[in-house]
């Protein structure tokens, strides 16, 4: 071999494997590697230093240089020769290191770098192998058979080579030789430095070259050896700026390796106390620059600093002033990751010993942390909003609860909580959440952070220390009564102090405690005291609201009495005892300790008091339609309302709507966040609204279904209701709305107690309490089963759903239960309306009543046909009239407004207005204002018995309903049953008679169809023998008579029943449907008005023609000054609009200013509305031209501000091009009819909504020019052009030129120009006209003036003297 051998070149050589040559190189695709492979061993078996020997270096690298035509286990065997002789070398070396003689070490210099450049290629020679990855068993076999000219021999010889041959299961046992190697004394064999950082690298490339591997890398033991070769190498080899160089390519090429380098850095600097290289790696990282555009670099950095604060914080706290400069990078990734290393360093901190040992310096580090955190929820991107949120509720899990940086946290996620990017919310709403479960405020009172609680610990603490304060005070007052001038100096000081804090409630208890320095032991104390209190000053200053003022004004006060007091005590100190100073000491105490706890208060008040106000918002991002985000919102009331937060009842209320959406894993989300309240589920239907216990009503159905009830729980609440104790009426009436809710998925809840609900609800306690009745009836309806099939409807059907009331009775399903009309439960639910009572609850339970007798009786016409004449006779049983009666004052005294409470619902399935009467109504109502005896009946007898014939009236049509499907449904048994007894033989003739009797089954439909039609049409309210068609005529009278019948209940009650009664006949309706029209117009009572709008939905329902042609008169209800009859009437024409009941005549611009009402409530339903509406086929499309009139001239005209607020929310809903197309044609247009400015502005505006994606619409806009070229000389007109112009060239293809564009912008600045000289012209022409008007004017009134100057001089002594005489009368 050559005498020399160049590790440095040799490793050059060999990046070019094709060209590297080798002086006795042995072709091993013609001679067997075997025989050459054993003689090599065998003598490196012999002696490790006959590596040196050129024949033999030439056969191993023969060996690594063909590879691919090597066998496994001959790649073993070679593998097994190198490592052994380099490990006997390396053994050899060391032991020879320690002679004297340096010599000796260097003769090792050649074997050894022959043995780490074989190895150095053994690794690169394996991986070139192991490329393919697992799979590398095909890949030897064409290589084999190519190089052995496919012999037998060599395809089960590759075979045996995959089979057998794994170079990962060797990499350990070579980095472990790697590292051995490292443990040479390379300064006694190698002389220059190049030689030994080249023997080095030949080392530690392997090492890199490995870590290159993503699946090497996820094996412990060989990360674990790669960093112990490279940590080894820098610590004691110099090799630092070597790995600095490979790391940054590492973090920069290979995204895998950007954790495991940040371990190798910890690893380095822990393990081998060597951290310098952590810090240039930081300090070179600190300096790289990333742009916005760039992804893959900065997610590799970000990585790395991430990993490496968690491994290393120390290290990155050293540098982190010059890493703070990628906070304002481009890259949102780098300003992620600094964010997540400022939580890193903040756990580092707050866990460190130096929190304790040198608390000042450690705290201040913190506070700025902290400040740098939040400041960056402000930055531009969502990602780092949210990162910082996260990163903030990780670090609520410290042990040192920060209670100041807590409230500023919690302030700052509260404001988070109105970001525009639903991730950033849900992080907003997650950090509050963590914040409440990990809350310091604990350790007193326990975990529950109820507001009202803790108001009364803080009056409470503060009240003890305003007594302590006043009693030390009194003490230093008599100590000092035997000194005047210092008596003296104390009153003094006192009316400072008193000046200084005014309106403190503890200022004379702060004053004497400052006086109490006296005593020179005190002194000590006294200060530590006040250092407290100042603390506690600097804690509180956030809590304004707290009325901590004391404390701020007493910090300088105390400060003022220690200056004063020191020369005092030390004249005092000889008349002080010590029984005087254990006290004072002990009061001393007490006070810190007093404080201490109204500080505590006042922070835990602070944050209650942020959490509560928080509340709104999350409640309306339940609303969100981000999944994540309404789930996060869950979660928080959840925890709120475990922790007795007094704002969290509404969110978990609101949390029941839920139950309606769509997504059926969302439902079954929000069922397992209400297990967790379901034992206060009574407090649900606590002034629950008829909204919220639809809600309920459904989660309970489902809970039920899936099996969530346990049975204890239906079995506590059938104790709750039927208990003999005296409850609060809420708890049973709660019980009874659950169980009822219960037995809508499964009957038996109540069948098998229907003798409970006999005995209480319809029994004594049922009388004393007719709601608790009320909810009776609805339970007992449930033995009818349920017909309401709601899940699934959207938004829309189930508002309505609690709306209406009229149509909630069940269908005739096969298990209905029709009862014998003898039976107890249709007996009892008589006597509870029969039974006397004048309370407003008796409308709500009659109501449920009627129903109920509906739903079960076999015959409920008779029994109501009973009940009617019962009624009757009571309410015109001749009375005497009564003395309040004559009294006109006493009737009006007494004679409340009736209906206050109409605007509340009664129940889940009835009508908002079925509880029309108050208490203390009065008793008669005088028929006629003139003078002589006339008959008076009692009005709310009256009220009562109209109210009931009504409601049997609307029942009745729905009972016929029944009727009719089951004649059908009987008739259709029947001839199924007629046609099988018939046994047809022939298949032609049992279809063709299938077919005739299918047709003669649609006659006899359509015949019972009709008839049942026709007793609805004649016989109910014109029928001889109709009980009904008595009253029709009396609620007419009643109701056109306002000024005669003027009880505002008996009104109500009257116009109830007789919207009833126009949806059972339309010869009915037809005669009378103005007279509802009428009163809807002139009613004054809003609860009155109300009432129609919803009737005349029904009204709709059944007749819709006639509606239709009043239509206009419905509309007058959005404008509305009543709330809720506004809300009525934009629900009801939503359901008669987006159902197709009335045809929009031009009144759609009523429902759009709708969208700009201030109330939520309304606007929020106006865009339901249209969004809803937007699904139907053209329907905003076509209605659009008359929204934009509507809204922009004439009396309906809105003003500019919410007219562009509308349109571009309805404008939102024109997607289709070809419909924007058209738009803009019809707009351009209406600027030739238009002369007013302000449609011109409006014009424009609509036009610059649209999007101009398509040539055409341009085009149409440029043909149009002629409509609107003289109004452009208006600025926002133009102005709006402008924004269109920018829209067409945003849109427009770049592959076409703008020259048309351009053309037209020219032309509209040369209109521009034109309007506005032709502007200037006509107000020169006008200031001209004015000028020769006012002109001739003055010529005018010269020559009035001339022709008086020429009247007879005889007049002017007249006037002369005249004038003198007024001269003394001008002043007064």
């Amino acid at each position: 071999m050559s005498p020399i051998f160049e590790l440095q070149d040799e490793i050059q050589a060999l990046q070019d494997l094709s060209s590297y040559e080798i002086p006795n190189e042995h072709d091993l695709h013609d001679t067997e590697a075997g025989p050459l492979l054993q003689h090599a061993v065998n003598r490196i078996a012999h002696s490790s230093e006959d590596i040196a020997d050129l024949e033999i270096f030439d056969i191993f690298r023969s060996l690594l240089k063909h590879a691919d035509a090597v066998a496994g286990p001959q790649m073993s065997k070679l593998l097994d020769s190198i490592s052994s002789g380099f490990n006997a070398e390396i053994d050899a070396a060391i032991r020879d290191s320690r002679e004297e003689d340096q010599q000796i070490a260097m003769a090792h210099k050649a074997p050894l770098e022959m043995y780490a450049f074989l190895l150095h290629w053994f690794v690169t020679a394996a991986e070139k192998v192991k490329a393919p990855g697992d799979e590398e068993a095909p890949q030897p076999q064409p290589k084999s058979r190519r190089g052995r000219g496919g012999k037998a021999g060599t395809s089960r010889a590759a075979a045996k080579k995959a089979e057998v041959w794994t170079w990962v299961d060797q990499i350990p046992a070579t980095l472990e030789l790697f590292a051995k190697a490292m443990r040479l004394k390379t300064h006694r064999i190698w002389m220059t430095s190049p030689e030994r950082d080249a023997f080095i690298t030949c080392l530690t490339r392997p090492a890199h070259h490995i870590a290159e591997s993503e699946q090497y890398m996820k094996v412990a033991a060989i990360k674990m050896n790669i960093y112990k070769v490279i940590c080894t190498a820098v610590k004691n080899h110099g090799h630092a700026l070597a790995a600095q160089i490979s790391i940054m390519q590492s973090l920069q090429y290979y995204e895998h390796l950007s954790e495991p380098m940040a371990e190798l850095l910890s690893h380095l600097a822990k393990d081998f106390d060597y951290a310098q290289l952590g810090d240039e790696i930081l300090r070179e990282i600190a300096g790289k620059t990333f742009s916005a555009q760039d992804t893959k670099g900065p997610r590799a950095f970000s990585r790395f600093l991430v990993k490496f604060s968690e491994e290393s914080p120390r290290s990155v706290l050293k540098q982190i002033s010059i890493l703070l400069a990628h906070l304002d990078s481009e890259s949102y990734p780098m300003r992620m990751a600094l964010v997540e290393v400022i939580g890193a360093l903040i756990r580092e901190l707050s866990s460190s010993e130096e929190l304790n040992t040198d608390g000042n310096q450690t705290h201040k580090q913190l506070d700025g942390l902290f400040e740098l955190l939040i400041s960056r929820t402000l930055d531009l991107s969502s990602y780092v909003r949210s990162k910082v949120l996260s990163t903030l509720s990780k670090l609520c899990d410290l042990q040192v609860p920060f209670p100041k940086q807590r409230l500023n946290i919690t302030k700052h996620a509260m404001s988070m909580l109105e970001d525009k990017a639903s991730t950033t919310r849900k992080s907003a709403v997650a950090l509050l959440t963590k914040l409440v479960l990990t809350h310091p405020w604990g350790l007193m009172h326990g975990g529950p952070l109820n507001l009202e609680k803790w108001e009364g610990y803080y009056k409470e603490v503060k009240e003890k220390l305003a007594k302590l304060e006043e009693a030390v005070g009194k003490a230093v007052e008599r100590e000092d009564g035997d000194e005047e001038t210092e008596r003296e100096d104390d009153d003094e000081e006192e009316e400072e102090d008193e000046e200084m804090d005014a309106d403190d409630d503890d200022d004379a208890e702060s004053s004497g405690e400052s006086r109490k320095k006296k005593k020179k032991p005190k002194v000590k104390s006294e200060n530590d005291d006040m250092e407290v209190d100042d603390e506690t000053q600097n804690g509180a200053d956030e809590d304004a609201e707290m009325d901590d003022e004391d404390e701020d004004g007493r910090a300088p006060k105390n400060r003022k009495g220690k200056k004063k007091k020191a020369r005092k005590s030390m004249v005092n100190v000889a008349a002080i005892t010590s029984e005087q100073e254990a006290l004072a000491a002990l009061e001393s105490n007490e006070t810190l300790h007093l404080r201490l706890r109204k500080k505590y208060y006042a922070e835990a008040l602070n944050f209650i008091k942020m959490i509560e106000g928080s509340m709104e918002i999350i409640t309306q991002l339940l609303g969100s339609t981000n999944k994540a985000e309404v789930l996060e919102a869950m979660e928080f009331f959840r925890v709120t309302h475990e922790y007795e937060f007094e704002g969290s009842e509404v969110g978990i209320k609101r949390m029941l709507h839920l139950i309606w959406t769509k997504d059926n894993n969302q439902t079954s989300e929000d069922g397992k966040e209400l297990k967790g309240v379901r034992s206060r589920l009574l407090e649900l239907t606590y002034e629950a609204t008829l909204a919220e216990l639809t809600s309920l009503e459904e989660m309970m159905k489902t809970m039920m279904d899936e099996g969530h009830v346990h049975h204890d729980i239906i079995n506590k609440l059938w104790q709750v209701y039927s208990s003999p104790k005296a409850l609060p009426a809420f708890q049973r009436r709660g019980a009874i709305i659950i169980l009822s809710m219960f037995a809508l998925a499964k009957r038996s809840v109540v069948s098998e107690k229907v003798d409970v609900l006999l005995r209480v609800g319809l029994g004594p306690h049922g009388k004393a309490d007719l709601a608790l009745a009320r909810y009776t009836c609805v339970a007992l309806q449930r033995l009818n089963g349920s017909a309401k099939k709601v899940k699934g409807k959207s938004s829309i059907d189930v508002a309505l759903i609690q709306l209406y009331s009229f149509y909630d009775s069940g269908s005739l399903l096969n298990k209905t239960l029709r009862m014998e009309m003898e039976n107890p439960i249709l007996r009892k639910l008589q006597e509870a309306i029969e039974h006397p009572c004048r309370s407003k609850e008796w409308f709500g339970m009659t109501e449920q009543a009627i129903n109920t007798i509906y739903a079960l009786g076999e015959h409920p016409d008779e029994l109501c046909n009973d009940l009617i004449k019962n009624l009757t006779r009571r309410a015109f049983t001749r009375r005497p009239q009564s003395p309040s009666a004559q009294d006109p004052l006493a009737e009006k005294e007494k004679d409340p407004d009736a209906m206050d409470e109409d605007e509340e619902p009664t129940t889940s399935g009835g009508t908002p207005s079925h509880a029309p009467a108050s208490q203390g109504i009065s008793a008669t109502q005088d028929a006629s204002q003139g003078t002589g005896e006339r008959d008076v009946g009692d009005v709310f007898l009256l009220s009562q018995l109209l109210f009931v014939v009504g409601h049997v009236a609307i029942k009745h049509i729905v009972f016929l309903e029944l009727v009719e499907r089951e004649w059908k449904r009987q008739k259709d048994e029947k001839e199924l049953a007629e046609k099988l007894a018939a046994g047809t033989n022939s298949p032609n003739k049992a279809a063709k008679e299938t077919e005739e009797l299918d047709q003669v089954a649609g006659n006899a439909e359509d015949e019972i169809g009709e008839r049942i039609a026709a007793v609805r049409e004649t016989e109910l309210l014109f029928g001889p023998q109709s009980l009904l068609a008595v009253y029709g005529p009396l609620l007419v009278h009643v109701c056109g008579s306002p000024h005669k019948f003027k009880n505002r209940t008996l009104r109500a009650a009257a116009t109830l029943s007789f919207a009833k009664f126009l949806c059972v006949s339309s010869q009915f309706c037809d005669q009378h449907h103005h007279l509802l029209f009428k009163v809807l117009e002139t009613s004054k009572d809003p609860n009155i008005r109300s009432n129609i709008v919803i009737a005349l939905g029904d009204v709709a329902v059944s007749f819709s023609n006639i509606i239709d042609e009043n239509s206009n008169e419905l509309y007058k209800g959005l404008s509305d000054d009543d709330l809720v009859v506004k809300k009525n009437t934009l629900m009801v024409l939503t359901h008669l609009i987006l159902n197709g009941m009335i045809k929009v005549k031009g009144q759609l611009g009523e429902m759009a200013k709708c969208l700009e009402d201030e109330e939520p409530r309304i606007s929020d339903l106006a865009k339901l509305f249209f969004t809803e509406l937007s699904t139907k086929d053209n329907a905003i499309y076509n209605n659009l031209p008359d929204v934009i009139s509507h809204l922009s001239s004439g009396d309906h005209a809105v003003e500019e501000e919410a007219f562009q607020s509308t349109m571009r929310y309805i404008f939102s809903f024109i997607e289709k091009e070809k419909q924007a197309e058209n738009i803009v044609e019809k707009l351009c247009q209406r600027f030739r009819l238009s002369e007013d400015p302000r449609q011109w502005r409006d014009i424009a505006f609509c036009l610059s909504l649209l999007p101009f994606k398509s040539e055409r619409s341009v085009k149409k806009l440029i043909e149009g020019l002629q409509f609107y070229r003289d109004k452009l000389h208006e600025k926002d007109v133009f102005e709006r052009f402008s924004e269109i112009l920018v829209k067409a060239r945003s849109n427009k293809s770049a592959n076409k030129p703008d020259t048309e564009l351009n053309e037209f912008e020219s032309i509209l600045d040369e209109h521009r120009r034109q309007g506005e000289e032709d502007q200037a012209f006509e107000k020169r022409v006008e200031g001209k006209k004015a000028a020769a008007k006012k002109k001739a004017t003055r010529r005018s009134n010269r020559k009035k003036t001339q022709d008086a100057d020429r009247e007879p001089e005889s007049s002017a002594p007249r006037r002369r003297a005249r004038t003198q005489d007024d001269e003394d009368d001008m002043y007064i």
